[in-house]
C-alpha cells in the first residue's frame, strides 16, 4: 500500500488536506491522525471491510473492541440507542476530552466494531484536527492506537511512521500528542458508573459529578469478557523486559542500582526509567528520565516514548520505577504494568 504523508498545521489546518484525510476514510480507506491522547488508526465505523483492515494493519485480536470517535450529539443518537442522564452529564463535563463512554449500541454499527458486544464505546476527542477529520468524513470513526498490537502506544508522527507507514492510506503529521495516555473508559451501562479503563479523566474527576463510581475487576486481575480496550491483551510493550520495581521511594533506587549490576554482569543491557527526583543516583548508568514526580502528567505524557526509547538503543531489560497511584497516576501505573506483563518487584533494602 502507497502511504501518502499529509502535514497538517495544527494552529491553522489546512482546509484541503483535513478534506482529504476525511474522504479517504469516508471511502473506506484508513488514517491515522493524532488526537490529544495518542495517535489513532482511523476506519469508517460502519464500514466492516473498512473495519477490518484496522485488525490487519494492527494485528490486532478481532475480540478486541474499538472506540468510535464522534465530532458531535447527532451522531452520538444514530450509534446509541439509549442516552441516559448519566450520559448526558458526563457529555457536559468533560466532552471534547479524554473519555470514552459505554453505551448500548444502536443496529447500524457492525458487529466487528464492537467485536460482537451490545455496546460501544464512544467519544469525542478534544482536538481541532481530529474532531475536523471527523466533520469531513461525515461519519463516526473507529480509531484505536495507531501502533503495531501490543507495541507502546504512539505519541508523535514518527512513532506512527515506524509502525504503520506501508499498511494504512494516509498518516496525519499533527504533531505531537498531548496527554500521552489513552482516554479513560466509562461503563455507562450498569448501575453504577464504572472505569473499565484509567485515563486522563482520574476517578476524583468523575466523583464531581457522580455520587459513586466503581472500578472494573478486570483492573484488580479478575478475568471477565472484557468491553474496553486494553483489558483482555498484554499491551504498552517494548521489545526489552519491563520490571517494575515498588515500593518507598528512598528504597527503589538502591534495589534498582542492585538488579541492574546484577543484570549487567549476566550480559544483558539493562535501562532504568528513573524520574526527575531520582537520576541523581543512576550516574554512569544507562538512565532515560521519564518526567517529574511532583508533576505526573509530564510522565504521562513521555511514558510511551520513552518505552520506545530503550527500544531503539537495545535495551534487553527496563527496570522502571513505581509513582504513586493517585490522580493520573492510576493510568500511568496501569499502561506500564501491562507493558511489565505484570512483572513487579517490591525494593525492600536487605
Amino acid at each position: 500500500m502507497n502511504t501518502r504523508i499529509l502535514e497538517i498545521n495544527k494552529e491553522n489546518p489546512q482546509e484541503e488536506k483535513l478534506i482529504e484525510a476525511g474522504v479517504t476514510i469516508r471511502n473506506g480507506g484508513l488514517v491515522a491522525f493524532p488526537t490529544e491522547t495518542v495517535y489513532g488508526i482511523g476506519a469508517n465505523a460502519l464500514d466492516e471491510k473498512a473495519v477490518s483492515g484496522i485488525f490487519k494493519a494492527k494485528g490486532r485480536p478481532s475480540d478486541n473492541p474499538l472506540i468510535l470517535h464522534i465530532a458531535c450529539i447527532q451522531q452520538l443518537k444514530e450509534i446509541t440507542t439509549n442516552i441516559t442522564k448519566d450520559a448526558y452529564k458526563a457529555i457536559e463535563e468533560f466532552w471534547p476530552g479524554p473519555l470514552t463512554l459505554i453505551l448500548k449500541k444502536s443496529d447500524i454499527v457492525p458487529e466487528i466494531t464492537t467485536a460482537g458486544l451490545d455496546t460501544v464505546a464512544i467519544r469525542m476527542p478534544e482536538h481541532n484536527i481530529a474532531l475536523e477529520i471527523i466533520k469531513k468524513s461525515g461519519v463516526p470513526i473507529a480509531a484505536p492506537s495507531a501502533n503495531i498490537s501490543g507495541k507502546p502506544s504512539p505519541t508523535t508522527y514518527d512513532h506512527v511512521k515506524e509502525d504503520l507507514y506501508g499498511k494504512v492510506d494516509v498518516i496525519v503529521n499533527g504533531g505531537d500528542s498531548g496527554i500521552g495516555l489513552e482516554s479513560t473508559v466509562l461503563d455507562l451501562t450498569t448501575d453504577i458508573p464504572t472505569i473499565l479503563r484509567p485515563g486522563g479523566v482520574t476517578r476524583d474527576d468523575l466523583l464531581e459529578i457522580f455520587p459513586k463510581v466503581n472500578i472494573d475487576p478486570v483492573l484488580i486481575g479478575a478475568k471477565t469478557i472484557p468491553k474496553s480496550p486494553g483489558q483482555k491483551y498484554k499491551h504498552y510493550s517494548p521489545k526489552a523486559e519491563v520490571y517494575v520495581i515498588e515500593g518507598i521511594l528512598e528504597d527503589i533506587p538502591k534495589v534498582i542500582i542492585k538488579l541492574y549490576e546484577e543484570y549487567e554482569a549476566e550480559g544483558y543491557k539493562v535501562g532504568i526509567m528513573s524520574t526527575k527526583q531520582t537520576e541523581k543516583y543512576y550516574q554512569g548508568k544507562f538512565t532515560i528520565n521519564v518526567g517529574n514526580r511532583s508533576n505526573p502528567a509530564t510522565i504521562a505524557s513521555n511514558l510511551f516514548r520513552v518505552l520506545r526509547e530503550f527500544d531503539k538503543r537495545n535495551a534487553d531489560i527496563i527496570l522502571a520505577e513505581s509513582i504513586d497511584k493517585s490522580g493520573i497516576g492510576v493510568a500511568i501505573m496501569n499502561r506500564l504494568s501491562k507493558s511489565a506483563g505484570g512483572r513487579t518487584i517490591i525494593a525492600k533494602e536487605d
